[in-house]
């Protein structure tokens, strides 16, 4: 008998609050365990699709179901989604001046759990974690986001993510604007929480093949004018590398 799957999108029409249609009837599955990677050019509905899972209200579901664990999410909100163990990482980390990293995760991670989380239990987690994504421990107490450069922004959302332990990850864009070696810092972590959480799905959002060949997925999916057109096994991001998103749309 097969698995339950982990997460399911189901002939999924995403439209802008009060605007077009920007996604039009997308089918996903993700199993425990698995790593899939979307790709897909510019305005392919991307990132509209990664912040819908986590129910942004940017944007509305006119059809189609999410679903968790065999759970229907549709109607969940973000922070509910997030206490059932989903998580973004965003291209684009928002600054939160005030509020220290530190104080940050001790808030999430509580949320998360139900319970309240000690000061010193995070602080050792956080001081593991930073040294194995090559952060600064100062990093710890300053204002999250605040000042931080393109890559510390990226390792600080996988420190997130290894902190909060999640049953789904949604890196979305996480190696735009990172250097080859940040990427690998970033990969590295990455892999290492997956070590440590094999069951944790993974959905990979990228323009580059640069960070699969880091991470490996066992599923490529290629979106283009907000449907998938074709999904493979990893051998698609080389023919993607050869013949371009409009060959493999035709």
């Amino acid at each position: 008998m097969a698995p339950s799957p982990l997460f399911e999108i189901q002939d999924l029409k995403v439209n802008a609050t009060e605007g077009p249609e920007i996604l039009g009837g997308v089918n996903l599955t993700v199993n425990a365990g698995e790593i899939h990677a979307i790709m897909g050019p510019n305005g392919s509905g991307k990132s509209t699709l990664a912040t819908t899972i986590l129910g942004s209200p940017e944007y509305e579901i006119s059809s189609g179901k999410i679903l968790f664990r065999g759970d229907d999410i549709t109607l969940w909100g973000p922070d509910i989604r997030a206490k059932a163990g989903m998580f973004l990482a965003f291209q684009y980390p928002q600054e939160i001046s005030g509020v220290s990293v530190r104080n940050f995760l001790r808030q999430a991670i509580s949320a998360r759990k139900g319970v309240e989380i000690s000061t010193i239990e995070v602080y050792v987690a956080m001081q593991q974690w930073m040294e194995r994504l090559e952060m600064d421990p100062s990093f710890m107490d300053r204002y999250l986001n605040e000042g931080f450069s393109g890559g510390e922004k990226k390792r600080n959302e996988i420190l997130q993510l290894a902190m909060l332990e999640p049953a789904l990850a949604i890196l979305d864009e996480t190696d735009s604007g990172l250097d080859i070696d940040a990427l690998k810092v970033v990969a590295k972590g990455v892999r290492e929480v997956k070590a440590e959480h094999s069951d944790m799905g993974v959905v990979i959002i990228t323009h580059y093949q640069r960070l699969l060949t880091e991470l490996k997925p066992d599923r490529i999916h290629i979106l283009v004018n907000g449907q998938i057109v074709k999904s493979g096994g990893p051998e698609l991001a080389l023919q993607l590398e050869k013949e371009g998103y409009e060959r493999l749309a035709a």
